[in-house]
C-alpha cells in the first residue's frame, strides 16, 4: 500500500469499525451474549473501544467481522460475526485469513531457533468466537491484559510445538537426574533452569501426558514473563506460586478439574491452581489456542488401565493438537485424537503392533463422540487456561501468595 493511500484506508478502516457498533446497536435481533466480555467502568469502556480498535487494526482483522455491544451492566462486549460455535476451521474460512507467526525461541548452548506457531490473530479472533464466554474484569479492563494473555497463549503454543518426550507406556517416569529428583527440581533456586532442561533434552524424560502439560504451562508462562515480556516481577510472581510449597508442579490446574466419577475427591477441600483457571459451559468443539483439554476413555474396561484413563492435551491452533511424544508429526487433528482414545476400548494400545483391532469411524461417529461426556461424547466440558497475572486477584493455592 503507498504511502499516500494509508490515510485513505485508515479512514475507511475506521468509519467501518464505527459503522459495525452502529450497526449492532441497532439490530433488532441482539448478537449472541459470548464472545470476549470486558466488565468495566464508563471511563475504561471508552478508553478500551479505542485500544481496541487499534489492537484489530495490528492484528489485521476486519472490524467488520466483530460485533461491538454495550451492555447496561458495564460489559463491553466483542463477538466475531458468525453462526458457527466451532473453532477448528477458523483458518479454512475464506474469509478469515489467520497466517502462522515465527518466534525465535532459545536452544541449548546458547543457540536460538525459528518456530512457526499459531498467530496472534487467530487466537483474538477465538476468544471473540460464539461459543464460550471470556471475561475479563475491572483490573483486568485493561488492552494490555488482552494483548499479554494472547502473548502467553502463544509462546505456551511454540513451546509446545515439537516435542519428543518419550511415553513410559504404564512404567515409571524418568527424569533427568541432574536437574530433578522424582519431579522435583534438585535446586529449587534454578527452577527456570530446570524447567528449561526438560525442552533442550527432551530424550532424557519420560513421562505421561498429565505430566507433559503441567511442565508446558509452567514453563510456557514463565518463560513469557521472564524473557518474552521481560517483566521480573511478573515472572517472580510465577515462580513465588509454584514454589510456594517446594513442589513446583503439584496443584499447577485447580483440584476441581478433576472432579468427575470420584466422590471421594469432590468432597476435598478445592485447592486453586498456581497457574490455570478452569472455565466451564462451553461449546464442545470450542477451543483457544493455548487451552488444556481433556479426552476421557469412557470404557469402563479399559479406564482404568494406567496410562490410558483419557488424554491430556494442549490446542495449538490451525485446528491441531499437540503431540508430546512425536508419534504423529508433532500434531493430531480433534478426529485423530478421538479416534485414539476410542480405540483404546478395543485394545488399541499401539497403532503398529494392534493395527487389526481398529474399528473404523464413520462421520457420525466422529460427530457423537466430540461432543461433551455429558452428550455421549469424550470431551470433558472444561478448559484450562492461564491466569491473568497482574491484571486480577490471583486465589490462594494452599501458601501461595
Amino acid at each position: 500500500m503507498s504511502a499516500l493511500a494509508r490515510p485513505l484506508f485508515t479512514a475507511i478502516w475506521i468509519s467501518a469499525w464505527a459503522w459495525c457498533a452502529n450497526a449492532a446497536a441497532q439490530d433488532a435481533v441482539p448478537p449472541p451474549a459470548q464472545g470476549l466480555v470486558f466488565l468495566c467502568t464508563a471511563d475504561a469502556r471508552a478508553s478500551l473501544s479505542s485500544a481496541m480498535t487499534d489492537y484489530l487494526r495490528e492484528l489485521n482483522i476486519d472490524p467488520n467481522w466483530v460485533v461491538r455491544t454495550d451492555s447496561p451492566n458495564q460489559a463491553l462486549r466483542f463477538t466475531l460475526k458468525t453462526d458457527s460455535s466451532n473453532t477448528l476451521d477458523l483458518v479454512q474460512r475464506q474469509a478469515r485469513h489467520t497466517p502462522t507467526e515465527q518466534v525465535v525461541l532459545p536452544g541449548p548452548k546458547g543457540q536460538s531457533r525459528k518456530v512457526n506457531t499459531v498467530s496472534k490473530q487467530e487466537i483474538l479472533l477465538a476468544l471473540m468466537h460464539p461459543g464460550r464466554n471470556t471475561q475479563f474484569g475491572a483490573e483486568s479492563c485493561h488492552i494490555n491484559a488482552l494483548r499479554e494473555h494472547i502473548g502467553v497463549r502463544q509462546n505456551i503454543v511454540a513451546w509446545v510445538e515439537q516435542l519428543h518426550w518419550v511415553w513410559p507406556d504404564g512404567g515409571e517416569a524418568h527424569w533427568n537426574t541432574h536437574r530433578w529428583h522424582q519431579g522435583t527440581p534438585q535446586d529449587l533456586s534454578h527452577l527456570d533452569e530446570a524447567l528449561l532442561d526438560a525442552f533442550f533434552h527432551q530424550q532424557d524424560y519420560a513421562f505421561g501426558c498429565y505430566t507433559a502439560s503441567k511442565l508446558s504451562y509452567a514453563h510456557g508462562i514463565l518463560d513469557y514473563y521472564q524473557r518474552v515480556l521481560q517483566s521480573p516481577e511478573k515472572a517472580q510472581l510465577v515462580r513465588q506460586r509454584l514454589l510456594s510449597d517446594k513442589d513446583p508442579l503439584i496443584n499447577i490446574e485447580p483440584s476441581t478439574t478433576w472432579n468427575f466419577g470420584n466422590t471421594e475427591d469432590a468432597n476435598q477441600a478445592p485447592i486453586a491452581g498456581k497457574l490455570l483457571t478452569l472455565q466451564r459451559g462451553m461449546a464442545s468443539t470450542h477451543f483457544v489456542p493455548g487451552d488444556w483439554i481433556y479426552l476421557q476413555n469412557t470404557d469402563p474396561k479399559t479406564q482404568n488401565k494406567t496410562g490410558y484413563e483419557g488424554s491430556n492435551a494442549i490446542y495449538l491452533g490451525r485446528g491441531k493438537f499437540d503431540d508430546f511424544y512425536n508419534d504423529h508429526r508433532h500434531a493430531y487433528t480433534l478426529n485423530e485424537k478421538l479416534d485414539e482414545v476410542y480405540q483404546w476400548r478395543h485394545g488399541v494400545f499401539s497403532r503398529t503392533e494392534d493395527a487389526k483391532k481398529i474399528r473404523p469411524l464413520s462421520a457420525h461417529d466422529y460427530e457423537r463422540l466430540s461432543r461433551n461426556t455429558e452428550d455421549g461424547g469424550l470431551l470433558r466440558n472444561f478448559r484450562l487456561a492461564p491466569y491473568l497475572f497482574g491484571y486480577e486477584k490471583l486465589p490462594l493455592s494452599e501458601s501461595a501468595p
